[in-house]
């Protein structure tokens, strides 16, 4: 932590990479507090989704022993805990978007960390564009902080100004993996709840399941409750859409009963479903893509990538305390297999349909900025510094694997 902060002190800007489990959307914030160059200041924490908002923000005030909303607080839509005290706010993609329109300066704010960068969504890409404008113009004292497990940091760091790179190397454990195709002719909900009842019982502990989208999370459910595994067990759906209470429901600790939890992507990335010992991915997943016909965009159903899929099979875990987490505790940059196996875990197990041959679905999940142009930036921003602008939809990009 003290790297981090001293490369924030004299070159403004830091990349951090480090596994999932190692702290960074909780640690590094809460070491931030106590930098010099913070004064009164608050340190703001960019967040891909609510519920990975709320839980970290949940999560750091428990480290502190304090209620959400004091020193450590939350802003996402519909749903805000702040207060004057609060000096780190975790918030969303729209919510730094509108604080940035409103206020280009970010007056009042020392440090921006951008948690989950590997998402790489547009308004992500918008936020840290006109954090680099604000610092370049306005705010020459203001920190950023990009991190992420499997981003490739050469070309953000080159984007921050030939900002360092501090890599946590972490641990990691072993996490058996196998590939099941779907036999032709065979739904992929009933593929699934296949894939489901065939490893029940060659594991302990809840079961967490990776699925494009809410119809094939219903019709999975649907055909989990028609031939169910053997024993007693609960299912569970997690999915943006849910009312907040539902979601804080599932990041709870389990009881006796065991779990098969259907969730979209929503729970790959910073968050941590405690007791999962098996994880059963789709291989596909919904994500938004531009149509230069209509000018618009839609969800499509794709491949997922490579990183993707490693991510979700890091979501195993044992439930034990590390990193100044409690057992039982919902919330990380992480579990993601990277914790020790306990006495109660014969094995692990990821069970994926995930083509081996996909290593990147799309620049908005994980991908590597074009080699030709100056970074994800717009073009007004990207013109006033003489750089060459660049989007997915330039005549010279060619997409990952292209």
């Amino acid at each position: 932590m003290g790297r981090i902060v001293a490369a924030l002190e004299h070159q403004g800007a830091v990349v951090v990479v480090a596994p999932p489990g190692a702290g960074k959307t909780t640690r590094i914030p809460l070491a931030l507090l106590d930098a010099p160059w913070r004064g009164e200041s608050r340190i703001l924490v960019l967040e891909p989704r609510r519920l990975a908002a709320r839980a970290a923000a949940t999560q750091m005030a428990r480290l502190l022993g304090e209620p959400v909303g004091q020193t450590v607080g939350y802003r996402v839509r519909h749903d805000s805990k702040v207060s004057a005290r609060t000096r780190i706010e975790v918030v969303t993609e729209g919510i730094l978007t509108r604080m940035l329109q409103e206020d280009p300066g970010l007056d009042g704010v020392a440090a921006l960390c951008f948690d989950e960068f590997h998402e790489r969504h547009l308004t992500t890409d918008l936020g840290l564009a006109l954090a680099l404008e604000s610092r370049a113009v306005l705010r020459e004292d203001l920190r950023l902080v990009v991190m992420s497990a499997t981003l490739d940091p050469a070309p953000v760091a080159a984007q921050l100004g030939d900002a360092p790179v501090i890599v946590s190397e972490g641990r990691a454990f072993i996490v058996e993996t196998s590939w099941r195709p779907v036999r032709e002719g065979i739904a992929l909900p009933l593929a699934v709840a296949q894939g489901i009842r065939e490893h029940w019982t060659l594991v302990d502990g809840d079961c967490l399941v990776f699925l494009p989208g809410i119809a094939e999370i219903r019709r999975t459910e649907l055909a989990i409750i028609e031939s169910p595994p053997s024993g007693p067990h609960q299912v569970q759906i997690l999915h943006g859409s849910l009312a907040l209470e539902e979601q804080d429901a599932v990041l709870r600790p389990r009881g006796a009963v065991r779990r098969i939890i259907l969730s979209t992507a929503i729970a790959e990335s910073s968050v941590t479903l405690e007791g999962v010992r098996m994880v059963v991915d789709a291989g596909r997943s919904r994500v938004p893509r531009f149509d230069p016909r209509s000018g618009m965009t839609r969800l499509t159903t794709v491949k997922v990538s490579q990183q993707s899929a490693a991510r979700s099979s890091q979501q195993i875990s044992d439930g034990d305390a590390r990193d100044g987490w409690p057992p039982g505790s919902a919330c990380g940059s992480g579990a993601k297999g990277s914790m020790p196996r306990s006495p109660c875990a014969r094995s692990r197990r990821s069970w994926s349909q995930i083509s081996p041959r996909s290593p990147s679905s799309s620049p908005a999940r994980g991908s590597p900025m074009p080699a030709h142009c100056d970074g994800w930036i717009p073009r007004r921003l990207a013109r006033s510094r003489g750089a060459k602008p660049c989007s997915p939809t330039s005549e010279r990009w060619t997409p990952p694997g292209g």
